[in-house]
């Protein structure tokens, strides 16, 4: 199951990697067009008029259908091939995680590898739905599936460990209690950044900027729509991100005899949550630009980063599970 798992995560890559070019392909042959061919007007004959004069006047043009020239057919296909592909991918994403649980008698989300893995197959899941609810956001899929391929490659490269038994503090009810939620807020807010760095170049694209990186955004949907998105995806996370820090302390009361010891990840976690809860009462707030709010939603991001890698990797404490030498 071990094997299987490994081989289904680079599967799982590749067919990313497939759905990131198609994206890219469509995003290259632009948006698409119709082209309405209309017919020569023709002549036809009228009969006698008053006065017994007749006269032959052009008849109106007849409807012909539009028709979708090569390259947005093209654009097309190759969209739809890039969201079967995503769709591929998280089922084989899905499995990848599944066999690893198997082989390792318990929820795989022991180590930094498992955690990266189920955070981004919680992320590429839920842009799933989205897509599903509103398919005119199928070009933000380009920078999705890019996430993707750098966060599970970067997991199954550096990060891969071999599955090892829980160390004893985790064995408990509340290691599912605790990371799930936390895994699930985390694999929303790593969607949420997405549209959120969308609408920042989308929104000086608009506003006529044209040096790189708001060219990016000339195809994607409007800034207004992505940043009601970044917001929905926030707004949604938050509350389960907020139970799951009190999870955490209610869990460490009982492993370690206090809820908060400022250990280096619960220090971030709390960094998170208040840069996160910024971000939502910013975007109440008339009196502040969106784009201000939404690179606070983008700070926060930056801080659930720090907390996954930098923490784990950097620092010491009592949750070093990363599973790295």
């Amino acid at each position: 199951m071990s094997a299987l798992s490994d081989n289904l995560v680079t599967f799982a890559i590749l067919t990313y990697l497939i759905a990131m070019i198609s994206h890219a392909v469509e995003y290259a042959l632009g948006n698409a067009r119709t082209r309405v061919a209309v017919a020569s007007p023709a002549r036809e004959l009228v009969g006698a008029g008053v006065g017994g004069g007749g006269g032959v006047i052009p008849a109106p043009p007849a409807p012909v259908p539009p028709t979708v020239d090569g390259a947005a057919r093209r654009a097309r296909i190759a969209g739809l091939v890039a969201v079967g592909a995503t769709a591929v991918a998280a089922v084989l994403h899905l499995a990848a995680l599944v066999t690893r649980g198997l082989a390792a008698d318990r929820m795989p989300w022991g180590n930094m590898y498992e955690f990266v893995l189920t955070v981004t197959f919680i992320g590429v899941a839920a842009w799933l739905v989205v897509l599903w609810k509103r398919p005119s956001l199928r070009k933000l899929g380009l920078f999705l599936t890019l996430v993707m391929v750098l966060l599970v490659a970067t997991a199954e490269l550096v990060l891969y460990v071999p599955i090892v038994p829980l160390v004893p503090a985790l064995n408990s009810y509340w290691f599912v209690i605790h990371v799930s939620t936390i895994v699930f807020a985390s694999g929303i807010f790593l969607l949420g950044v997405v549209p959120a760095v969308g609408f920042l170049m989308r929104g000086g694209y608009e506003q006529g900027k044209r040096s790189f990186p708001y060219t990016l955004a000339k195809r994607l949907p409007g800034a207004a729509g992505l940043e009601r998105l970044t917001f929905t995806l926030h707004a949604f996370a938050f509350p389960i991100f907020t139970f799951a820090v009190i999870a955490g302390a209610i869990w460490a009361e009982a492993a370690w005899g206090r809820p908060w010891g400022w250990d280096p990840k619960e220090t971030w976690a709390f960094i998170s949550w208040v840069v996160y809860a910024g971000y939502l009462h910013a975007r109440a707030t008339p009196s502040v630009k969106r784009n201000v709010a939404t690179w606070i939603a983008v700070l926060g991001f930056l801080t659930m980063l720090m907390n996954l890698f930098g923490v784990n990797i950097f620092f010491t404490g009592l949750h070093s599970y990363g599973g790295l030498d």
